[in-house]
């Protein structure tokens, strides 16, 4: 075996999280070595999570307008649509994506290096490439980002051709008539709302009496009402005794009331199972929790100092913004410069038709520490971008605290919900008083009106908490 080659910072894993963590390495300077045992950069966001899903997304909307135009064209969709025809455009974005990262990676120096990483101990890592050739670094820092994939429960026969998982849904043939999903958690309600969109009759089965309970409920309501409104249904608190495919053409999915519900086809969405049985985290001593996650701390910092994990290895919502975040955070952190507080206005944007979006406190969250805060609302139908584009059904919430002063958290649902959020993120990272949304002069027509509205209805409340007071 040859020396090992030294580095500064080894990442191991190119997803989102490990390449913000190379580029932020290289960028103060620091020799880094980017490990992937993929031929291509992107991990699993790239390939087969959010590149996939958000270009199928685009092709229901898009197909939505041209349904909703059909008055005027008579147009319809055919009833064989074929899966490959709504993601024409996922090589083209791929290509382009791939293409991007590398050019960064190479004009940044990141040496990147391609085969599977395990650690021999805590600073020094021993990579195989596929043709069989074995290298040994070492680095005084080490990033684990080394993903997920998703979990299969073992009381579901996942065979990726009837009953499928999120890696899989996509390699079906045709759209199917209809589609049972299990899981409401993200990918679960993300693709329930794009097949419900493309005309397939879905239901969405989850434990919970409500999907995606980290957000806002007010947001989730409306979702869910988006979804019955296509034609689909959601079933909550269900207990599955037994999924079957009846080797004809139908999935079986029996409830615990006795109730079976039959589909085309399945998706297993049931969360997602990290990447790590093949790293030897034990031979670094690095700790891994019951549920198979790195603990880690607000810098993504494992129990062993120098060995950091981002991603999906460590606590969810697993989301590419997080995980970039988590990414740049730890290397600073590593590197002893400045983090800055942005872990704690990490925007949310969760991609279901309409999306969602959150940052800061939600409604509930704030009542929690501030007993009676405010709520602005601006309806969409409000304001007349939404009128125009058709797409008045959606909802922004502003929280501010029980004087209105200071603004406290923003939850949006509707059409643009995941780009007009970060107008509310740059307001609470500057500090910005509710107040400052009626100064200042928004483009006419625009979704960022309803900031507006929304802060009037806080003034509106604080004057009648003032009357009131004085009366």
């Amino acid at each position: 075996m040859s020396t090992p080659s030294t580095y500064d910072i080894i990442v191991i894993g190119a997803g989102p999280a490990g390449q913000k963590a190379a580029v932020q390495g290289a960028k103060a300077g620091k020799r880094v070595a980017l490990i992937e045992r993929e031929r291509g950069i992107g991990g699993s966001c790239v390939y087969r999570g959010t590149i996939p899903s958000k270009t199928l997304r685009e092709s229901a909307l898009q197909l939505d307008r041209l349904k909703r135009a059909g008055e005027v064209f008579q147009f319809s969709l055919k009833p064989d649509m074929h899966i490959a025809t709504l993601l024409s455009r996922l090589e083209q974005v791929v290509q382009a994506h791939d293409s991007f990262m590398s050019q960064q990676l190479r004009r940044n120096g990141i040496s990147l290096l391609h085969g599977r990483a395990h650690f021999l101990n805590d600073h020094t890592i021993e990579m195989q490439t596929v043709d069989g050739a074995q290298q040994q670094l070492t680095a005084g820092t080490i990033v684990v980002g080394t993903g997920s994939r998703p979990r299969s429960p073992q009381e579901i026969p996942v065979d990726h051709e009837h009953i499928l998982d999120s890696d899989s849904l996509l390699s079906m043939m045709y759209l199917p008539q209809s589609l049972t999903v299990i899981g409401g958690g993200v990918i679960g309600c993300e693709y329930a709302s794009i097949f419900a969109l493309l005309g397939v009759e879905v239901t969405l089965i989850d434990r919970a009496p409500y999907p995606l309970q980290f957000m806002d409920r007010e947001l989730v309501d409306q979702f869910v009402q988006g979804l019955e409104q296509c034609g689909s249904h959601y079933r909550g608190e269900c207990q599955i005794t037994q999924v079957r495919w009846d080797q004809v053409a139908h999935v079986l999915t029996t409830l615990h009331d006795g109730t079976v519900v039959k589909s085309e086809k399945m998706l297993v969405a049931l969360g997602r199972q990290a990447n790590i049985e093949d790293l030897g985290l034990e031979a670094a001593g690095v700790t891994v929790s019951d549920k198979g996650l790195i603990p880690v701390n607000q810098y993504c910092q494992t129990n062993i100092e120098h060995i950091y994990a981002v991603g999906d290895m460590v606590s969810g919502p697993a989301l590419a913004s997080k995980a970039m975040e988590q990414g740049r955070r730890a290397v600073r952190h590593a590197l002893n410069l400045p983090v800055g507080d942005a872990a704690s206005t990490i925007p949310l944007g969760i991609y279901t038709i309409p999306e969602m979006a959150s940052i800061g406190l939600d409604e509930k969250s704030a009542r929690e520490r501030y007993k009676d805060p405010l709520i602005g609302r601006a309806k969409f139908e409000e304001v007349a971008r939404a009128q125009i584009s058709g797409a008045s059904h959606g909802l922004l919430k502003m929280v501010a605290d029980p004087d209105g002063d200071r603004l406290l958290g923003v939850q949006i649902v509707g059409d643009s919900a995941t780009e007009l959020v970060h107008l509310g993120q740059l307001a609470l990272q500057s500090s910005a008083t509710v107040e400052s949304f009626i100064d200042n002069v928004f483009n006419f027509p625009t979704y960022a009106e309803t900031y507006r509205i929304a802060a009037l209805d806080i003034l509106g409340q604080v004057a009648k908490r003032r009357a009131a007071k004085a009366a």
